[in-house]
């Protein structure tokens, strides 16, 4: 092993998409790495306040926090590299089509196969940058039943800035370990 120092290499760094209103009701989302899943119904956003997002949240406390597919690759990824402060019609010139979400606030993207509805349930300034907290209201699917094998959900690889693709099954959780527990 050889020490690289203090690094934020984790793999796999799930990629999610941000929905929120701008103030005049057009759509803004924005990839995010830094964050996920920290409770049953909770999820936590690792953003840097000076995202045009992060006006929106602190301004209509809602969101949605979709899984982007491989087919949206390109839009999600500029959607990442754009800021709504310098290119405010960027959501506009993916292509990509929105709809107000029934449980708040937010939009939907209907091409993003996996969305949750969340309201904003803290905002935390710290050291490092600003958490957000959000309560999940509502998981959305586009066929009624999660399948992690046709999302088709990548990653970010935070050492050479790549995507990776997401999908085979190579295990079942709580029962391919389960033999080592007889031992």
């Amino acid at each position: 092993m050889k020490n690289l120092g203090v690094q934020p290499y984790l793999f796999p760094m799930p990629t999610y998409m941000i929905g929120t209103y701008n103030a005049d009701n057009t759509v803004d989302v924005m990839m995010m790495a830094w964050g996920g899943i920290c409770a049953q119904d909770s999820v936590a956003l690792n953003l840097e306040s000076t995202h045009k997002t992060v006006a929106n949240l602190k301004e209509r406390k809602a969101f949605t926090l979709a899984v982007p597919g491989i087919d949206t690759l390109k839009e999600s990824d500029f959607l990442g590299l754009a800021s709504a402060n310098k290119i405010p019609n960027k959501f506009e010139r993916t292509g990509l089509h929105a709809t107000k979400s029934e449980r708040g606030d937010a939009p939907v993207i209907a091409e993003y196969p996996l969305t949750l509805e969340c309201e904003v349930a803290e905002m935390q300034e710290q050291p490092y940058g600003l958490r957000v907290l959000g309560k999940i209201v509502n998981v959305l699917d586009e066929t009624g039943k999660i399948d992690a094998e046709k999302l088709q959900a990548f990653v970010f690889d935070q050492v050479k800035y790549g995507y990776y693709a997401l999908g085979k099954k190579v295990g079942q959780a709580w029962h391919s370990g389960a033999s080592l527990l007889e031992k």
